[in-house]
């Protein structure tokens, strides 16, 4: 979805929220989409939004438009998320393979969440209005038999990411020199990716060797995984600047 049609989108939902004093909410977003609704939330007034994909390690999340009256602690996720528990027969069924048995029964890809996949079982997270339709016809991933089930939002374990902590320095915490840091790249190879469209910042292409990056930004680079810069501050003797991030694999 364009960002332009994504805000207006958003805006109509936040007016239908504000309107009927009653919860609205987005189908799932990408993590790019759910950063440039952030941004915009920012600057809008009276805009109570929060993100949920059905756990907190969901990467595809919707976003709810609260009513004056409800506080974040209130919101139920279970009455609009539901993750099914999926458990193949003699084998183990890809991502790709969920995906496509998933959408070859009608449903649109923003109706899907997150898939995480642990061997011959699998977590399926759907909007609560497609969770019958899936779980009736989904008896086949691949060429392999399943069985789905519901199971409780709470119940569901996040799978273990590998993270790798690392610190490094820079003269400026400009994106090609943070990138090179993080990928254990030259400031040359750096700029490279970038120009190629290689490497992100936020979930979007960037193409600016100099755009700033602070904490919190998260970084990608094809090939290399992605990466959340943690922290930055101290001073090196030399006036580089000190930084910490953590790389996700």
């Amino acid at each position: 979805m364009e960002n332009d049609e994504l805000l207006r989108r958003a805006e109509d939902l936040r007016g239908r929220c504000e309107k009927t004093a009653s919860v609205t909410h987005t189908a799932f977003l990408t993590p790019a989409e759910q950063f440039a609704l952030l941004e915009w939330a920012k600057y809008t007034p009276d805009c109570n939004m929060l993100l949920c994909g059905g756990n907190d390690a969901c990467e595809r999340k919707a976003a709810f438009f609260l009513p004056f009256y409800m506080q974040e602690d209130e919101f139920e996720p279970s009455e609009y998320i539901t993750a099914l528990s999926v458990k193949a027969h003699f084998g183990q069924p890809t991502h790709r393979d969920y995906m496509g048995a998933v959408l070859g029964l009608g449903i649109k890809r923003e109706w899907l969440g997150d898939i995480w996949v642990s061997g011959e079982n699998a977590v399926v997270f759907v909007l609560k209005s497609v969770e019958r339709h899936v779980a009736d016809g989904l008896d086949k991933v691949g060429r392999l038999g399943v069985k789905v089930s519901a199971v409780d939002l709470g119940d569901v374990k996040a799978p273990e990411r590998k993270v790798k902590k690392v610190s490094f320095s820079v003269k400026s915490m400009r994106f090609d020199a943070v990138l090179a840091g993080l990928f254990g790249l030259s400031r040359t190879a750096a700029a490279a990716c970038i120009a190629q469209g290689e490497a992100s910042l936020n979930y979007s292409e960037c193409t600016k060797n100099d755009a700033a990056v602070t904490e919190g930004d998260v970084i990608s680079l094809r090939g290399h995984g992605k990466a959340m810069v943690s922290g930055s501050g101290g001073v090196s003797r030399k006036g580089r600047l000190f930084v910490e991030a953590e790389i996700y694999h």
